[in-house]
């Protein structure tokens, strides 16, 4: 009886181990799972999604419903309100009716006292009008200027904020975990959702998508034979890495969406997004530097360990699909987030 027993255990321990394995050798997710080929068989171009976790995916990248357009005659909002700096050629009740939908976009539970002071709406002594205001001028201009990367279908204040004060996804420089004193640490080998979990460096956002001039490369090796040009690291690769399988996680594809396997560095037998992937890093950094602008009136909650305010990459808009809002037009009917005064 006692020997059957042990042959049980180690029957059910032996599956377990061999469940276990399964699940790691796919990604840590159980089977069964969809592909779907996206270039020339024999090259691996093709993306593996779980139908499991999409359906969820897809649940939470449903855009809002819009308010009916309204009439851009009348008064303008900048000759009938005090301190509009920005959206002041709206009629008055093109303003009220962005203002309403930035209020259910950004602070639904909060309403317009998120940003104001509710017995003088123009004053700025609320540090989150002053916020939203650069905010603003930041979606107008990825609008206007980064078609490369957002096309016409643009975005919105709720591409990012999903009716959240601050966007889910977002990120600041991670010192790690305590190190004994006087060493440098490697800054990597921890277990970080960043990077899947992988021991690459758990921050390859602060060297690519902080403070960092655009024509910065991001690239595994070097383009000379000696080190005298563009000489890279094996830190930089890693680094390299490490932003890959965020941008892979965050778009909720492979590698073969931007690459082909077959010659990872040529640009002229990649895909198309892989274009679009350069002008979209560009746009992050550009982006970043905008929220800089406003770090001195940011609150320690909406700072990092180390004091640098909370930025953005990837998975802020797109959160686990190649087009944020599997590609909602919610821009055709807010025109005036493009710089447009008519509705």
């Amino acid at each position: 009886m006692k020997s059957d027993k042990i042959k049980f255990l180690y029957c059910f321990n032996s599956l377990a181990f061999l469940t276990l394995a399964a699940i790691l050798l796919v990604g840590c997710e159980m089977p069964p799972m969809d592909t779907a080929q996206q270039g020339y068989r024999g090259t691996g171009m093709e993306t593996v999604t779980n139908p499991t976790i999409m359906e969820k995916i897809i649940a939470a990248n449903q855009a809002p419903p819009s308010t009916p357009p309204l009439p851009a005659t009348g008064p303008k909002a900048g000759a009938v309100y005090q301190n509009v700096q920005v959206l002041g050629d709206l009629s008055v009740a093109q303003f009220t009716r962005l203002m309403a939908s930035m209020t259910q976009w950004i602070s639904p539970e909060q309403g317009c006292g998120y940003c104001h002071n509710l017995q003088n709406l123009a004053s700025d002594e609320v540090y989150t009008k002053v916020v939203a205001r650069s905010m603003l001028l930041m979606t107008i201009d990825t609008n206007q200027n980064w078609q490369d990367h957002v096309g016409d279908t643009g975005v919105t204040c709720y591409t990012c904020h999903r009716g959240k004060n601050i966007p889910e996804y977002v990120w600041a420089t991670d010192p790690g975990p305590k190190h004994v004193a006087r060493l440098t640490p490697a800054m990597q080998n921890t277990a970080a959702e960043s990077v899947a979990y992988s021991s690459l460096p758990f921050d390859p956002f602060t060297p690519y998508l902080d403070d960092v001039d655009d024509s910065y490369p991001i690239r595994v090796i070097s383009d000379t034979a000696l080190p005298t040009g563009s000489r890279k690291s094996i830190k930089e690769a890693e680094w390299t890495y490490g932003l890959m399988m965020h941008m892979s996680d965050s778009l909720g594809v492979n590698c073969t969406y931007c690459h082909n396997s077959r010659a990872f560095a040529e640009w002229e037998q990649s895909p198309y997004a892989r274009q679009n992937a350069w002008h979209a890093i560009r746009h992050v950094r550009k982006m970043n530097k905008t929220i800089w602008d406003v770090a001195d009136i940011l609150p320690d909650s909406r700072k990092g360990p180390l004091g640098d305010p909370l930025k953005i990459y990837c998975m802020t808009c797109h959160q686990g699909v190649n087009k944020p809002l599997l590609g909602a037009r919610m821009l055709e009917n807010y025109p005036s987030l493009a710089g447009k005064t008519g509705e």
